[in-house]
């Protein structure tokens, strides 16, 4: 399976599981999920040079990261399970 395709099947795995009630959105494994994901498609984008898509995934997985920080720290963000 590719890089791309993991990494897409990742980003959706944890939108869908959060639209379905079956994991909150900011929870530590949703912004895993889409830290990881996120990071395979923009060093998928970057090798192939498409910059466009390499910013985007890029920006998600910084988003996703920062997320992950504030919920190490105690901060969740706002919608996720308790800490």
């Amino acid at each position: 399976m590719s890089l791309q395709l993991v990494g897409a099947l990742l980003i959706l795995a944890s939108f869908v599981l959060a639209q379905t009630g079956r994991l909150a959105f900011g929870s530590a494994r949703y912004l895993w999920l889409n830290f990881i994901g996120s990071s395979l498609l923009a060093i998928d984008a970057v090798a192939e040079e498409q910059w466009g898509f390499a910013l985007l995934e890029g920006a998600w997985g910084l988003y996703s990261l920062l997320g992950l920080v504030d919920w190490a720290r105690g901060r969740p963000m706002s919608g996720s399970e308790p800490a």
